[in-house]
């Protein structure tokens, strides 16, 4: 089995290919962002693992994207494009992530269902525990 040159990569792309995430399209999803990566010769700098559930099968297709920590959900193949580029311009897709490494744990955006509420209860929590 090859290894991996990491020394250039600056982002780690984990895209569920799970039962339900695949039944959504994971694997049109996994080729196209692999497909937008080459075309713009970033295969140095971009890293991409398919995986199996991430455990957020109601966010279908999920793509985790690191060292930022976003979670993003609902990933559809025409994404790709305008994903790819938001990682090399250090920008998100902010309507897509679901949650956010915030340096304690993640948090859910303000965006998804409940997210503010959460957020302020996760972050008392964690905080007390540290």
């Amino acid at each position: 089995m090859a290894s991996w040159n990491l020394a250039n990569t600056q982002h780690h792309l984990l895209i569920c290919n799970g039962s339900s995430c695949k039944k959504e399209g994971a694997e049109e999803l996994t080729q196209s962002i692999r497909d937008e990566i080459m075309a713009k010769d970033l295969d140095s700098y971009i890293h991409t693992s398919r995986t199996l559930c991430n455990g957020r099968c109601q966010d279908k297709c999920v793509l985790i994207s690191y060292p930022d920590g976003h979670w993003y959900k609902e990933m559809t193949s025409d994404d790709a494009p305008r994903f790819i580029d938001s990682l090399m311009n250090g920008n998100t897709i902010a309507d897509r992530i679901s949650h956010t490494y915030n340096g304690k744990g993640f948090v859910r955006s303000e965006g998804t269902p409940a997210g503010k509420e959460k957020n302020a209860e996760l972050v008392k929590k964690v905080s007390k525990n540290l």
